[in-house]
């Protein structure tokens, strides 16, 4: 299983606003610290704000902060819902000439998306705070950025 990049920056996005003594950063401040482009995390604090994980403030003295509550919501829920692919393998248009020959009898769709939620099952019971940084000793910068494909 492997997350988007879009998942992954709002995941890192959490980690360093729920680094201790962090309180409020704007997305720029948040790009720097974990070596993302400014418009991805822009998107993801949308994202996390659109879903209760964030508060964002604008204006000049703005900027984002995590929740009430935030730290105890489960990973395997959040992950879910940023998510927002249907499938693991994509069947309907393999090679852009013609749907698969095997989409009329293909269980594979089925197992994947089994195993898909098995993985977030395995992450319910993990919170955003089971994934923070305990200290704010440990810095997060140099993080690679993953590698985004361009769509064909």
């Amino acid at each position: 299983m492997k997350l988007s990049a879009f998942t992954d920056v709002c995941l890192r996005t959490v980690m360093v606003l729920a680094t201790p003594g962090t309180g409020q950063l704007t997305s720029r401040q948040i790009a720097e610290s974990v070596g993302v482009p400014y418009n991805h995390v822009a998107k993801a604090v949308l994202e996390l704000r659109t879903l209760g994980i964030l508060q964002v403030t604008r204006g000049r003295n703005g900027g984002a902060q995590l929740s009430d509550g935030a730290l105890d919501f489960s990973l395997g829920s959040l992950l879910r819902k940023l998510d927002k692919r249907t499938d693991i393998v994509d069947c309907s248009d393999h090679d852009a000439q013609s749907n698969c020959p095997l989409s009329g009898n293909c269980r594979l769709r089925a197992v994947f998306r089994q195993a898909r939620e098995a993985f977030y099952a395995s992450l319910d019971p993990l919170t955003i705070h089971d994934i923070c940084p305990a200290s704010s000793a440990m810095p997060f910068t140099g993080l690679p950025f993953p590698t985004v494909r361009a769509l064909s």
